[in-house]
């Protein structure tokens, strides 16, 4: 079977950045967008998946702006208006005119962003862990800010993420921890972002459910019963708000649902990109 064994893929230039992606597989494309937090990057987002994905459609994973090898850029607005800018130089980069989609938490509200504004642009969506309208910070997303590189403070981040804590390897802390070493990763992650309030809740937004009610895709909305990360109603939400969406709840999961419940993620995945 095929691996991804490094972080470092091919690169392309976007928008201006030497850009960092990791591809496998034929057919139609499959676009992944990594989330946030810290460390966080393509390669540790969906490596273990990549190679059961690649057997069905030709995937691409890229480093977004300011994460993982992708090049960073002192004057670029970490925003999600250049986010979006970034991500449709890339797949022009690539030659590709529509891809389907999967987005996790940070990558799904960019899926969301470009989807509302270039429809044209994606066939299907899955949007795993992601944000919808107003909620305030959660425990996980502060320790993303909070976060120093140390290898004790990135399994501390990370404890917030899964619902079962063996899901939290040396292997994992390891991967995440040595990306995040790379200059510049979390002036870039800070950027992203909503700094905490000293006291009391910070209140966050997602896209707002009217602008998301207007996404026709044919999607999947996929949740983790007990994300903290995340609160579980977004997920509620865009299933109630998305026209053409079918929401997964799945048990014992926590933000990771492709690392806690792979087999039913990747089942659920593939069924939906390959339905006619």
């Amino acid at each position: 079977m095929q691996v991804i064994d490094s972080g470092k893929g091919k690169t392309i230039e976007a928008f201006g950045l030497q850009t960092n992606y990791l591809e496998m597989g034929e057919g139609e494309p499959l676009l992944l967008l990594h989330g946030s937090g810290p460390g966080v990057s393509a390669y540790t987002n969906w490596r273990k998946i990549i190679p059961e994905l690649a057997k069905h459609f030709r995937v691409i994973a890229p480093d977004l702006a300011g994460f993982g090898h992708t090049e960073r850029d002192p004057n670029f607005s970490y925003d999600i208006k250049h986010w979006g800018k970034h991500l449709l130089a890339f797949l022009d980069a690539l030659g590709i005119e529509k891809t389907h989609v999967i987005g996790n938490s940070f990558g799904g509200s960019l899926t969301l962003a470009t989807a509302a504004r270039f429809p044209e642009r994606f066939s299907k969506l899955c949007l795993m862990g992601t944000p919808c309208d107003k909620f305030f910070m959660t425990p996980g997303l502060r320790s993303g800010w909070d976060y120093t590189p140390s290898r004790e403070n990135m399994r501390q981040a990370m404890s917030h993420f899964p619902h079962n804590p063996d899901t939290i390897t040396d292997e994992l802390v390891e991967e995440r921890y040595q990306t995040s070493l790379i200059p510049g990763a979390q002036e870039g992650l800070r950027k992203l972002l909503v700094q905490p309030n000293e006291e009391g809740e910070t209140q966050l937004s997602g896209m707002p459910e009217h602008v998301v009610a207007k996404i026709n895709h044919p999607a999947i909305v996929i949740h983790g019963r007990e994300d903290k990360v995340v609160p579980t109603e977004m997920g509620f939400k865009l299933g109630r708000s998305m026209p053409n969406a079918d929401l997964h709840v799945l048990a014992n999961c926590g933000h990771w649902v492709m690392a806690e419940r792979p087999k039913e993620f990747l089942q659920l995945v593939i069924n939906h990109f390959s339905a006619e």
